[in-house]
Protein backbone atom coordinates (compact mmCIF):
# COMPACT_ATOMS: atom_id res chain seq x y z
CA UNK A 1 0.00 0.00 0.00
CA UNK A 2 0.90 3.31 -0.17
CA UNK A 3 2.77 6.12 2.29
CA UNK A 4 0.93 9.75 2.40
CA UNK A 5 1.47 12.77 3.52
CA UNK A 6 -1.69 14.14 4.86
CA UNK A 7 -1.28 17.89 5.25
CA UNK A 8 -4.67 19.75 7.03
CA UNK A 9 -4.38 22.31 9.84
CA UNK A 10 -7.71 21.27 11.06
CA UNK A 11 -7.32 18.31 13.24
CA UNK A 12 -10.63 16.44 13.47
CA UNK A 13 -10.09 16.37 9.44
CA UNK A 14 -6.66 15.43 10.08
CA UNK A 15 -6.74 12.45 12.34
CA UNK A 16 -10.65 11.03 10.67
CA UNK A 17 -8.27 10.62 7.35
CA UNK A 18 -5.69 9.28 8.56
CA UNK A 19 -7.87 6.56 10.71
CA UNK A 20 -9.22 5.60 7.30
CA UNK A 21 -5.84 5.52 5.55
CA UNK A 22 -4.77 2.87 8.46
CA UNK A 23 -7.70 0.81 8.18
CA UNK A 24 -7.20 0.49 4.14
CA UNK A 25 -3.45 -0.38 4.84
CA UNK A 26 -2.00 2.52 4.04
CA UNK A 27 0.81 4.42 6.14
CA UNK A 28 0.64 7.87 6.46
CA UNK A 29 2.93 11.22 7.98
CA UNK A 30 0.14 13.94 9.39
CA UNK A 31 1.00 17.49 9.43
CA UNK A 32 -0.59 20.72 9.97
CA UNK A 33 0.78 23.27 8.38
CA UNK A 34 2.45 24.82 5.17
CA UNK A 35 6.17 25.58 6.09
CA UNK A 36 6.01 22.28 7.57
CA UNK A 37 4.96 19.93 4.80
CA UNK A 38 7.38 21.59 2.42
CA UNK A 39 10.00 21.12 5.31
CA UNK A 40 8.89 17.48 4.96
CA UNK A 41 8.27 16.42 1.54
CA UNK A 42 11.68 17.21 0.86
CA UNK A 43 12.93 15.50 3.43
CA UNK A 44 10.50 12.22 2.40
CA UNK A 45 9.16 10.13 0.02
CA UNK A 46 5.51 9.84 -0.24
CA UNK A 47 3.36 7.74 -2.65
CA UNK A 48 0.79 10.32 -2.87
CA UNK A 49 -0.18 13.84 -0.77
CA UNK A 50 -3.19 14.94 0.46
CA UNK A 51 -3.10 18.50 0.69
CA UNK A 52 -5.06 21.44 2.60
CA UNK A 53 -5.34 24.87 0.01
CA UNK A 54 -5.77 26.62 3.13
CA UNK A 55 -3.10 26.55 5.78
CA UNK A 56 -0.99 28.54 8.19
CA UNK A 57 2.60 29.81 7.53
CA UNK A 58 1.83 28.84 3.64
CA UNK A 59 -0.99 27.84 1.39
CA UNK A 60 -1.74 24.72 -0.76
CA UNK A 61 -0.49 26.78 -3.75
CA UNK A 62 2.54 28.00 -2.53
CA UNK A 63 3.52 24.82 -0.99
CA UNK A 64 3.21 22.89 -4.48
CA UNK A 65 5.25 25.18 -5.74
CA UNK A 66 8.07 24.34 -3.58
CA UNK A 67 7.71 20.40 -3.10
CA UNK A 68 9.37 18.38 -5.19
CA UNK A 69 7.10 15.91 -7.28
CA UNK A 70 4.39 13.69 -6.16
CA UNK A 71 0.50 12.85 -6.70
CA UNK A 72 -1.01 15.84 -4.98
CA UNK A 73 -4.59 15.87 -3.92
CA UNK A 74 -6.42 18.90 -2.91
CA UNK A 75 -8.90 19.47 0.21
CA UNK A 76 -10.24 22.90 -0.01
CA UNK A 77 -13.56 24.35 1.35
CA UNK A 78 -13.15 26.35 -1.45
CA UNK A 79 -15.69 24.96 -4.54
CA UNK A 80 -15.94 27.53 -7.34
CA UNK A 81 -15.16 26.56 -10.53
CA UNK A 82 -11.48 29.16 -10.58
CA UNK A 83 -10.71 27.60 -7.50
CA UNK A 84 -11.30 24.05 -8.98
CA UNK A 85 -9.32 24.67 -12.03
CA UNK A 86 -6.21 26.80 -10.26
CA UNK A 87 -5.58 23.71 -7.81
CA UNK A 88 -5.29 21.22 -10.92
CA UNK A 89 -3.49 24.01 -13.23
CA UNK A 90 -1.11 24.33 -10.44
CA UNK A 91 -0.15 20.40 -10.97
CA UNK A 92 -2.78 18.29 -8.42
CA UNK A 93 -3.66 15.74 -10.18
CA UNK A 94 -7.14 15.80 -7.97
CA UNK A 95 -9.65 18.32 -6.52
CA UNK A 96 -12.13 17.24 -3.61
CA UNK A 97 -13.80 20.07 -1.86
CA UNK A 98 -15.05 19.65 1.62
CA UNK A 99 -17.65 18.45 2.71
CA UNK A 100 -16.66 14.90 1.38
CA UNK A 101 -17.40 11.37 2.16
CA UNK A 102 -14.88 9.59 3.24
CA UNK A 103 -15.43 6.62 0.68
CA UNK A 104 -15.20 9.59 -2.72
CA UNK A 105 -11.65 10.42 -0.66
CA UNK A 106 -10.67 7.09 -0.65
CA UNK A 107 -11.63 6.30 -3.93
CA UNK A 108 -9.92 8.98 -5.60
CA UNK A 109 -6.82 8.29 -3.67
CA UNK A 110 -6.87 5.11 -5.31
CA UNK A 111 -7.47 6.18 -8.90
CA UNK A 112 -4.54 8.46 -8.83
CA UNK A 113 -2.07 5.74 -6.98
CA UNK A 114 -3.38 3.33 -9.84
CA UNK A 115 -2.67 6.10 -12.20
CA UNK A 116 0.41 6.52 -10.73
CA UNK A 117 1.43 2.70 -10.09
CA UNK A 118 1.76 3.25 -6.75
CA UNK A 119 -0.65 0.99 -5.54
CA UNK A 120 -0.24 -2.74 -5.48
CA UNK A 121 -0.77 -4.97 -8.10
CA UNK A 122 -1.45 -7.37 -6.05
CA UNK A 123 -3.59 -8.45 -2.73
CA UNK A 124 -3.21 -11.57 -0.56
CA UNK A 125 -4.93 -13.16 2.24
CA UNK A 126 -4.61 -16.03 3.81
CA UNK A 127 -4.32 -18.62 0.72
CA UNK A 128 -6.05 -16.23 -1.78
CA UNK A 129 -4.31 -14.16 -3.87
CA UNK A 130 -5.61 -11.28 -6.02
CA UNK A 131 -4.49 -9.49 -8.90
CA UNK A 132 -5.77 -6.76 -9.44
CA UNK A 133 -4.12 -6.11 -12.60
CA UNK A 134 -5.26 -9.67 -14.43
CA UNK A 135 -8.18 -9.80 -12.69
CA UNK A 136 -7.38 -13.38 -11.40
CA UNK A 137 -7.74 -15.13 -8.40
CA UNK A 138 -5.50 -17.96 -7.21
CA UNK A 139 -6.69 -19.99 -3.81
CA UNK A 140 -3.41 -21.74 -2.88
CA UNK A 141 -1.66 -21.82 -5.44
CA UNK A 142 -4.70 -22.71 -8.16
CA UNK A 143 -6.79 -20.46 -10.10
CA UNK A 144 -10.53 -20.45 -9.79
CA UNK A 145 -13.28 -19.28 -12.00
CA UNK A 146 -14.86 -15.84 -10.90
CA UNK A 147 -17.04 -14.08 -12.91
CA UNK A 148 -16.50 -10.26 -13.79
CA UNK A 149 -19.07 -9.04 -11.65
CA UNK A 150 -17.60 -10.76 -8.56
CA UNK A 151 -14.13 -9.53 -9.24
CA UNK A 152 -15.87 -5.73 -9.22
CA UNK A 153 -17.54 -6.68 -5.35
CA UNK A 154 -14.48 -8.56 -4.33
CA UNK A 155 -11.79 -5.42 -5.81
CA UNK A 156 -14.74 -2.56 -4.10
CA UNK A 157 -14.10 -4.69 -0.90
CA UNK A 158 -10.28 -4.92 -0.97
CA UNK A 159 -10.18 -1.47 -1.78
CA UNK A 160 -12.04 -0.44 1.31
CA UNK A 161 -10.82 -3.52 3.63
CA UNK A 162 -11.63 -3.20 7.21
CA UNK A 163 -14.40 -0.18 6.33
CA UNK A 164 -18.61 -1.52 6.61
CA UNK A 165 -20.37 -0.76 3.68
CA UNK A 166 -23.91 -0.40 2.99
CA UNK A 167 -25.42 -3.03 0.58
CA UNK A 168 -26.68 -0.09 -1.70
CA UNK A 169 -23.04 1.37 -1.52
CA UNK A 170 -21.86 -2.02 -2.83
CA UNK A 171 -24.37 -1.91 -5.03
CA UNK A 172 -23.65 1.60 -5.52
CA UNK A 173 -19.68 0.82 -5.96
CA UNK A 174 -19.75 -3.05 -8.04
CA UNK A 175 -23.01 -2.67 -9.71
CA UNK A 176 -22.88 1.55 -11.17
CA UNK A 177 -24.63 4.48 -9.83
CA UNK A 178 -27.79 3.41 -12.76
CA UNK A 179 -28.13 -0.63 -11.16
CA UNK A 180 -31.68 -1.28 -10.77
CA UNK A 181 -31.84 -4.57 -8.78
CA UNK A 182 -32.39 -5.94 -5.08
CA UNK A 183 -30.00 -5.55 -2.49
CA UNK A 184 -30.36 -9.42 -2.38
CA UNK A 185 -27.93 -9.59 -5.52
CA UNK A 186 -25.26 -8.66 -3.28
CA UNK A 187 -25.87 -10.99 -0.63
CA UNK A 188 -25.36 -14.16 -3.22
CA UNK A 189 -22.72 -12.68 -4.39
CA UNK A 190 -20.96 -12.45 -1.26
CA UNK A 191 -22.06 -15.91 0.05
CA UNK A 192 -20.09 -17.11 -3.57
CA UNK A 193 -17.40 -15.21 -2.91
CA UNK A 194 -16.68 -16.55 0.73
CA UNK A 195 -17.18 -19.57 -0.56
CA UNK A 196 -14.63 -19.71 -3.19
CA UNK A 197 -11.73 -17.82 -1.72
CA UNK A 198 -12.25 -19.56 1.70
CA UNK A 199 -13.01 -16.04 3.82
CA UNK A 200 -15.92 -17.30 5.37
CA UNK A 201 -14.36 -15.82 8.66
CA UNK A 202 -13.15 -12.66 6.66
CA UNK A 203 -16.30 -11.60 4.79
CA UNK A 204 -18.31 -10.08 8.13
CA UNK A 205 -22.13 -9.60 7.86
CA UNK A 206 -22.51 -5.74 9.70
CA UNK A 207 -25.85 -6.28 11.47
CA UNK A 208 -28.49 -4.63 9.73
CA UNK A 209 -26.02 -2.74 7.50
CA UNK A 210 -23.97 -4.55 4.82
CA UNK A 211 -20.78 -6.27 5.08
CA UNK A 212 -16.63 -5.37 5.84
CA UNK A 213 -13.58 -7.43 4.52
CA UNK A 214 -11.70 -7.99 7.97
CA UNK A 215 -7.96 -7.87 7.60
CA UNK A 216 -6.95 -6.80 10.29
CA UNK A 217 -4.31 -8.97 12.20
Amino acid sequence: MAHILVVEDDSAINHMICRNLKLVGHSYLQVFDGKEAVKIATEQEFDLILLDVMLPGMNGFEVIAKIPFAPIIFISAKDALEHRLNGLQSGADDYIVKPFEMLELLARIDVVLRRTNKNAATFSLDDAVVNMTDKTVKVSGKFIDISPQEFELLEVLIRNQNIALSRDKLLELAWGYDYAGETRTVDKHIQKLRSKLGWENRIKTVFKLGYRLEVKK
